[in-house]
C-alpha cells in the first residue's frame, strides 16, 4: 500500500539528491505551469541554479532543503506523491513495489530535473502534484526555513513545548493534534498512529485531557517512533519489524503485536486511525 512520505519517508528521499554535492549545476529542465511552482518564480529556479554547486542536503519534519553556493536554497515539500531520486537510479531504489504500486515512477510526472557535471542528474517526481517546489536566490534563509518548529529530536523539543502544543488544540482528539505540522513536523497518519500505540493513549482523546503521565508517555513516544523510523526506514529503506504496530496496520484483520486482540480501523478527524483498544484503553 502506497503512503505519503512522513519524516523518514522524505528523509530518505532527500539524501539521494546527494549525489550531486560538489558538482556544478550545467542545466535545469521544469514544467513551470505545474502547480508545485505555484509559490515561487519557476523561471527564476530554472535561470538561477545553473552554475550553482549543491553543498548541504536538509531535512526537518517533511520539508526537505537543497542548500547551493551563492547562499541559493530549494525548498521541496514531497505533498502526497513526490519523490527525488537520480536519473541513473530510477529503477534500482529499493522499496518503490510497496511506495509506489509496484513500479518505479513514471518519467511522464518528472517535474524538476537539475543535471550536474559529474553525469548526475537530480529528478522531482510527482505524480499527483500536491507537492511544493520554491526557489530561495539568498543572501539569508527563506522565511519558511527560518519559521520551521523544533523537530522532534531536538533539545527545543521538550516536556515545557510538549504541553504548549497539547494545550493550544486542547479540545481536538490527540490524533488529529498530533498530525498538525506546526506542532509536530514530520508527523502524518502512520507516525501518529504508531506513536499512540507506543504510549497507550485513545486516539479519541482531546488533547488537552491528557494526563501528566500520558504527556510523558507521549514525549517518549514521539522521540522513539521519530528515532526508529529514521534509524530503519530513512538511513536504509529497511522493514519495520513485527514488533512495531507499522507491519500489522497494514493487514486485513490485524491484531495487535502487544495484545494479541484486534485492531481497530476509524476516519478520526478525516483520516485513517489503527488502533488498539486493548492496549489503548
Amino acid at each position: 500500500m502506497a503512503r505519503m512520505p512522513e519524516l523518514a519517508e522524505v528523509h530518505w528521499f532527500a539524501r539521494r539528491w546527494s549525489a550531486g554535492l560538489g558538482a556544478t549545476v550545467t542545466a535545469v529542465r521544469l514544467r513551470e505551469r505545474e502547480r508545485v511552482f505555484r509559490e515561487g518564480d519557476a523561471a527564476a529556479l530554472a535561470t538561477g541554479l545553473v552554475g550553482r554547486r549543491p553543498e548541504r542536503v536538509l531535512t526537518a519534519g517533511k520539508l526537505a532543503a537543497f542548500a547551493f553556493s551563492g547562499e541559493a536554497m530549494l525548498l521541496v515539500h514531497l505533498g502526497m506523491t513526490g519523490r527525488l531520486f537520480t536519473k541513473d537510479a530510477r529503477d534500482a531504489q529499493p522499496g518503490w513495489a510497496r511506495e509506489t504500486a509496484s513500479r518505479p515512477p513514471d518519467p511522464a510526472h518528472d517535474l524538476l530535473e537539475i543535471d550536474c557535471d559529474n553525469g548526475v542528474t537530480l529528478v522531482y517526481n510527482d505524480s499527483r502534484r500536491f507537492g511544493l517546489v520554491t526557489f530561495h536566490p539568498g543572501p539569508g534563509l527563506p522565511e519558511r526555513w527560518l519559521r520551521r518548529p523544533p523537530e522532534i529530536l531536538s533539545d527545543a523539543f521538550d516536556a515545557a513545548h510538549l504541553n504548549r502544543a497539547l494545550d493550544s488544540g486542547a479540545r481536538r482528539a490527540i490524533k488529529t493534534v498530533l498530525l498538525d505540522q506546526d506542532r509536530f513536523p514530520g508527523i502524518g497518519n502512520w507516525m501518529a498512529d504508531e506513536t499512540l500505540w507506543r504510549a497507550a493513549i485513545n486516539p479519541h482523546t482531546p488533547a488537552g485531557a491528557l494526563s501528566p503521565d500520558a504527556r510523558a508517555r507521549l514525549l517518549l513516544a514521539l522521540r522513539s517512533t521519530c528515532a526508529d523510523a529514521l534509524r530503519v526506514i530513512g538511513e536504509a529503506w529497511g522493514e519495520p519489524p513485527d514488533s512495531w504496530l507499522f507491519n500489522h496496520r497494514w493487514r486485513s484483520g490485524g491484531v495487535c503485536p502487544a495484545t494479541g486482540q484486534p485492531l481497530r480501523y476509524e476516519r478520526i478527524g478525516g483520516r485513517t486511525t489503527c488502533w488498539s483498544p486493548a492496549r489503548q484503553a
